[in-house]
């Protein structure tokens, strides 16, 4: 009785997180700790890479505004809600990913494109080449060129009540549905 009068007091201040709910993804209890830990190794690590390149740039922004947040927060549930990607054992793996990216990164340097590199352009009527695959879209429906077309001449109201006529079962949100 001694026991349960003064620690249920402390196990309501803080919660524990029982499981995940995925599959293989355990429960870390002290998973900010982790992630401020993992943030300011990922802000020291990017800085191998240029300062003008664009993931250098984005690495940063996004973990330094992580990192704020674990800095601010202490509840776990806190951090999931206000940074709104996910549950904090899955920051963790992708903090851990991110430093795995970062290492390939900087060994594969795309950013050291040689000066006399030439790349291969493929002009609009240039036939292509058999190792570039075709990415052409399929025609679109006669539909869309019709409000293309009313939309481009100002008749856009008159289209909308033209395809209300044609198609009586489908209403507005504004209108009442139509009872046959």
């Amino acid at each position: 009785m001694f026991l349960r009068r003064f620690s249920r007091p402390l196990m309501m201040m803080a919660k524990v997180k029982e499981t995940t709910g995925i599959v293989g993804l355990e429960v870390v209890p002290n998973a900010r700790e982790v992630l401020i830990n993992l943030y300011n190794k990922t802000l020291k690590e990017i800085k191998a890479v240029p300062e003008d390149e664009g993931y250098r740039k984005a690495v940063e922004s996004f973990t330094t505004h992580r990192l704020k947040v674990c800095q601010e927060e202490q509840d776990w549930e806190m951090i999931e809600k206000r940074l709104g990607c996910g549950q904090v054992e899955e920051l963790i793996e992708e903090a851990q990913d991110e430093l795995k990216l970062i290492d390939k990164m900087i060994e594969w340097d795309p950013w050291g494109v040689p000066e006399d590199y030439e790349c291969e352009v493929i002009e609009n009527n240039a036939p292509v080449p058999k190792h570039v695959p075709l990415h052409r879209p399929g025609p679109l429906p006669e539909e869309f060129y019709k409000t293309l077309e009313a939309v481009n001449s100002d008749t856009l109201d008159a289209f909308v009540a033209l395809t209300k006529q044609e198609q009586p079962g489908i209403s507005s949100s504004s209108e009442a549905p139509q009872s046959k």
